[in-house]
């Protein structure tokens, strides 16, 4: 399953990250740029830390799970 991690800093200096499924690919940077700058913009989130304020990272995160049948 793979996840896009947008990553934000809150007023604390803390980061906090918003996780959407099923990115689509290839990535689109622009898009991500934007909808992050929007996402500042709008003020819609809130942490334990305060508003978000700036733009960390943003990256695509994959994770592999293999059942083991006992």
């Amino acid at each position: 399953m793979k996840k896009l991690e947008l990553k934000f800093l809150n007023e604390d200096d803390h980061i906090v990250t918003i996780s959407l499924d099923e990115p689509v690919e290839p990535v689109d940077t622009e898009a991500i740029n934007e909808a992050m700058d929007e996402i500042l913009a709008q003020n819609i989130f809130y942490s334990s830390g305060g508003d978000l304020v700036s733009k960390k990272s943003a990256r695509i995160v994959e994770r592999n799970v293999t059942a083991i049948e006992l």
